[in-house]
C-alpha cells in the first residue's frame, strides 16, 4: 500500500465548537517548562554541556567538560526565575501546567513542593532534556517507563500528560502505546485538540506552540524585549478571540521557560500580558489536564471507516459503485498516495476523479453508458442501482405524469442518437422542471462540449454518494 501518513486536513474547514466552559471564547493555557537540572552535562552522565534555549549567543556542546556559565544560566532559572513566575501566577490566580524533566524535579524538591501547593499540573517532560531523535525504539520506551517511574516517586502521582519537546519520529506513538497518559503535547499542528488513533489506543493530542514562547528569546529570529513578547501574545489573543465571537473558538498555548521569561525584563511582557488578559470576559485560563478533560467529556472519540487504511478488495466492495458500474476507477485509486486527506469525501472523492480524468476516453465513455436514462425503461423495471434509484427520486423522476414520462423518453432517445451516451445530471442539485431545463437546453449542445459536461456531471454525482457514505 502506497500511503502517506502525515494528516493534512485536521479537523478541517468546520473546526468542532470545543464547548469551552462557561462558553469561553478561546482557552488560555500557560505552560511552564522546568528543565533546569534535567539538561545536558558531565555531571549527568551527558557527553557534553548543554547548547540549546539560553542566554549565550552561539552556544555550543564543550564534549567532556562542564560549561560553567551555561550551568550557571539553567541555576537562575531555578534559583529566580522559577520563584518569581511563582508568585507572578499565585498572586494572579493563574492556573498553570508544568512540563516537568524528571531529573529536573528529582533536583528541585521545593520547587516541586510549591508547584503542588499552588494546585499546578505537574506533566511530564521527559527522563533528561535531552534529544530522542537518535535514540533507539527501545531506548526511548525505555527511557519513558523511567521517566513516568521517578516523577511517580518524586511527586507523589504519575503524570497525566507528556510532551518531549526534543522528540522522534516514535515518540508520540511510544507515548500512546503506555496507555497511561490523558494527553499528548508533542505536536505542533493545530489550535484544537484532537484524538490519534494509535493500533487499539485512542490518543487525545493537546497540540503546543513553539512561536507563542519565550524560547524565541534565545533564537533568531526571535523576541529583543518583554515588549515585543507582550505585543505578539496579545496579537495572538486578539485573533483567537475574534475568531471566538465569530462561532470558532480554539485554544491559546503560550510556552515558557525559568531561564528565559524569569528574568526582569522579559517578565514585565508576561506580566503586561496577563494584566491585559484579565480584562476580557469569557475566557477561560486553564490546565491542560482540565482541557483534556474537558475534550474528553465533550468530544470522546469515535472510530469512523478510514478509506485509506481498507485492503484493496475492501476498497473496491465500498467504493467501486461510486463511479456508475466502474469498479476499475477504484482499483486504479487504492494504489494513489493516499492518507488521512482522502478519508472524507473531497479527499476521496479527488483521488477517483483523478483515475476518472485520466483515463482513456473510451474508458470515460464506458462510465458515462453505464449510467441509466433519466426515468428511462430501467426505471421503470425497476433495475437501477441503489443510489440512481435514490437519486431519481429525490427529484420527483418516480413520479412522472404520463405527459412527462413522455417527454423523457422522447429526449432520452433524442439525445442518445446525437451523442451516443445518455444525458447525465447530478439529479440532486435540481427539482423536476430544472432538470427538464437543463436536458432541453444542453441537447442542442455539440458532442465534445456535452462530453465534457456529462463528465462534470458524472464527478459531482460521485461526490454526492460519497457524502452519503462516508
Amino acid at each position: 500500500m502506497n500511503r502517506y501518513p502525515r494528516d493534512m486536513i485536521g479537523h478541517g474547514p468546520n473546526t468542532p465548537d470545543p464547548k469551552w466552559p462557561g462558553d469561553a471564547r478561546v482557552a488560555v493555557q500557560f505552560v511552564l517548562n522546568y528543565e533546569e537540572g534535567g539538561e545536558n552535562c558531565v555531571l549527568h552522565g551527558d557527553p557534553g554541556s548543554e547548547a540549546f534555549l539560553s542566554d549565550i549567543a552561539g552556544a555550543a556542546p564543550w564534549t567532556g567538560q562542564r560549561h560553567w556559565n551555561m550551568e550557571s544560566i539553567y541555576e537562575y532559572g531555578a534559583r529566580a526565575g522559577f520563584w518569581r513566575l511563582h508568585r507572578l501566577f499565585t498572586e494572579a490566580g493563574i492556573p498553570v501546567t508544568v512540563y516537568g524533566v524528571a531529573t529536573a524535579l528529582a533536583r528541585s524538591p521545593e520547587q516541586v513542593e510549591a508547584m503542588k501547593a499552588a494546585g499546578w499540573e505537574i506533566a511530564s517532560h521527559g527522563l533528561k532534556w535531552v534529544e530522542h531523535k537518535d535514540m533507539a525504539e527501545d531506548e526511548e520506551r525505555a527511557a519513558i517507563a523511567e521517566a513516568i517511574r521517578l516523577h511517580t516517586e518524586v511527586v507523589g502521582e504519575r503524570p497525566r500528560g507528556w510532551y518531549t519537546g526534543r522528540c522522534s519520529a516514535n515518540t508520540v506513538r511510544l507515548v500512546a502505546e503506555e496507555r497511561g497518559f490523558d494527553y499528548v503535547s508533542d505536536s505542533y499542528d493545530d489550535d484544537l485538540p484532537y484524538w490519534l488513533e494509535v493500533g487499539d489506543r485512542d490518543q487525545l493530542i493537546i497540540p503546543y506552540t513553539l512561536e507563542t514562547n519565550d524560547m524565541r528569546f534565545a533564537t533568531a529570529p526571535g523576541y529583543i524585549t518583554g515588549e515585543q513578547f507582550y505585543s505578539y501574545l496579545r496579537d495572538a489573543f486578539d485573533t483567537l478571540y475574534h475568531e471566538g465571537k465569530e462561532g470558532h473558538a480554539k485554544m491559546m498555548s503560550i510556552g515558557l521557560h525559568c531561564r528565559l521569561i524569569g528574568r526582569p525584563g522579559k517578565m514585565a511582557g508576561l506580566k503586561r500580558f496577563i494584566d491585559y488578559l484579565k480584562t476580557f470576559p469569557d475566557v477561560w485560563v486553564a490546565r491542560r489536564i482540565d482541557i483534556a478533560e474537558h475534550w474528553a467529556a465533550v468530544h470522546p472519540h469515535h472510530r469512523r471507516l478510514r478509506p485509506s487504511a481498507l485492503s484493496r478488495e475492501e476498497f473496491v466492495t465500498r467504493f467501486g459503485g461510486v463511479f456508475e458500474h466502474s469498479p476499475w476507477i477504484a482499483e486504479r485509486a487504492w494504489a494513489l498516495e493516499l492518507g488521512p486527506a482522502h478519508d472524507r469525501p473531497a479527499g476521496l472523492h479527488n483521488a477517483l476523479a483523478r483515475i476518472f480524468r485520466t483515463a482513456s476516453h473510451e474508458e470515460r465513455l464506458g462510465v458515462l453508458n453505464a449510467h441509466p436514462d433519466l426515468a428511462g425503461k430501467l426505471a421503470e423495471a425497476k433495475r437501477l442501482t441503489e443510489e440512481s434509484t435514490a437519486e431519481q427520486a429525490s427529484a420527483g423522476l418516480d413520479a412522472l405524469t404520463d405527459d412527462e414520462r413522455t417527454r423523457f423518453t422522447q429526449l432520452n432517445a433524442d439525445y442518445v442518437e446525437k451523442h451516443g451516451f445518455p444525458f447525465i445530471i447530478a439529479v440532486r442539485d435540481h427539482d423536476k422542471p430544472g432538470i427538464m431545463a437543463a436536458f432541453e437546453r444542453r441537447i442542442s449542445n455539440d458532442t465534445e462540449t456535452e462530453f465534457a459536461e456529462a463528465c462534470k456531471q458524472v464527478e459531482r454525482i460521485a461526490r454526492l454518494r460519497l457524502e452519503d457514505m462516508l
